[in-house]
């Protein structure tokens, strides 16, 4: 019973583990900065809503007024001048004589000149008027859409739209934040049961372990117990080498900035997202066209995977083979002496030390781009983080390392 437990809660904590990843990384790549704060396809969305906004409800102040009456009431007279002039140029023919005598007459620039604040007061109403701001916004927002088809076309806008709808379908959404939501929610969700499995496991492995103290002068059955024990042993090495360990995790969480008096909003945008297992690491590595990558590649598969796997294995071999097998120098060497040659512990520093260097270097990195001011503001966020998958490696290490002192115990041969 407590080995079907230990292996369904490595297949839960395995397949969930597997799909934490895939929604992440569907939710760094629809979220990634270069669709974003990037993307000149956003800034075309963001920039145009911002035009039809000020233009549509564009207020001049007392003061403004004032201001574009004396402009206008200039440019008025300035017309009128001009064609005062006009009218005065000096004319030869007999139909420019007699409309110079007709203006002459009847129009009285004087009075003309005396209206012109009036006529720069119902100008500037014409302007302020709400039908007028909307046919002005509408002829802005089609000389800009002009703009937009014949002097720049975003070359990621064909992609984007391709990838979103692609995503849509995939989750069952119809908007961005309707994605963003459901995703966060699921994680969230998936984290606790992982986590959860994750436990069961080590609780298995604890039972495991009291049993052993229980019938630790029960000779008859530590043949049996140890088996078992193996088995439990091979379980957390499976999980431990295929579940994610380490979720480097680096995203721009709001940059909020003002443009033309209106404010410009990017939220959650992803810098920077992996999620690898040991194996994961070690496929990437044998996968370079580089020697030395390959090499490192070979090193770990060989002393992190293989060798545990040859410890475990001669471990029962030696415990219940043939004392011709047990004795074997192969067997007896991988059972009790092959523990130095093997760099499980060594990943787990090395995992560890990686964390906390790369959780550093982000949070010193990230923190240099916070900003708050009153035009711009940046929060970034850090959620570099070690997985489940690392609990359960650590476990097995340990877990190995007090297989081996009880097998010293219990051997019916010579350990050395």
């Amino acid at each position: 019973m407590l080995l079907a437990s230990e292996a369904y809660f490595g297949a839960k904590l395995y397949i969930l583990s597997h799909q934490q990843k895939e929604i992440k990384e569907d939710y760094s790549e629809v979220n990634n900065i270069m669709h974003g704060l990037f993307s000149a396809d956003q800034w075309k969305d963001e920039v145009a809503g911002i035009i039809k906004h000020q233009v549509r409800n564009f207020t001049m102040t007392r003061k403004q007024k004032r201001q574009l009456q004396v402009e206008v009431e200039e440019i008025i007279m300035a017309l009128i001048n001009k064609a005062e002039a006009l009218v005065n140029k000096p004319t030869k023919t007999v139909s420019g004589k007699l409309k110079k005598f007709a203006i002459k007459t009847f129009v009285n620039t004087d009075d003309i000149k005396a209206q012109v604040p009036d006529f720069a007061r119902t100008v500037i109403a014409k302007i302020d008027d709400p039908a007028n701001k909307r046919k002005v916004s509408a002829m802005a927002m089609g000389k800009f859409k002009t703009i937009q088809k014949t002097d720049y076309i975003d070359s990621t806008s064909t992609v984007n739209t391709a990838l979103h709808h692609k995503m849509y379908l995939k989750y069952q959404v119809s908007s961005q934040d309707e994605f963003n939501h459901k995703l966060v929610s699921s994680l969230a969700k998936i984290k606790t049961v992982t986590y959860n499995y994750s436990f069961g496991m080590l609780a298995c492995i604890a039972v495991v372990l009291s049993l052993w103290w229980i019938f630790r002068k029960r000779v008859d059955l530590h043949a049996t117990l140890f088996v078992m024990s193996l088995l439990f042993a091979f379980i957390l090495l499976a999980v431990g080498l295929t579940a994610s360990m380490i979720e480097v995790d680096a995203r721009i969480r709001s940059l909020d900035f003002v443009l033309l008096g209106e404010h410009v909003v990017f939220k959650n945008q992803v810098l920077f997202f992996q999620s690898k297992s040991i194996l994961d690491v070690v496929k990437i590595l044998i996968s370079q066209s580089g020697i030395d990558s390959i090499l490192v590649g070979v090193l770990i598969l060989i002393f992190s995977i293989l060798f545990p796997i040859m410890k475990l294995s001669c471990t029962g071999i030696h415990l219940l083979g043939k004392k011709s097998i047990a004795e074997n120098k192969f067997i007896k060497y991988f059972a009790f002496q092959s523990g130095k040659w093997s760099m499980a512990d060594v990943i787990v520093i090395a995992i560890m030390m990686t964390y906390i260097g790369l959780n550093g270097l982000l949070e010193n990195q990230l923190s240099g781009l916070n900003i708050k001011s009153d035009f711009l503001t940046i929060i970034t966020t850090n959620n570099t983080a070690l997985q489940p998958g690392f609990i359960i490696f650590i476990s097995f290490v340990l877990y190995g390392l007090i297989l081996s002192t009880i097998l010293k115990y219990i051997t019916p041969y010579d350990s050395h």
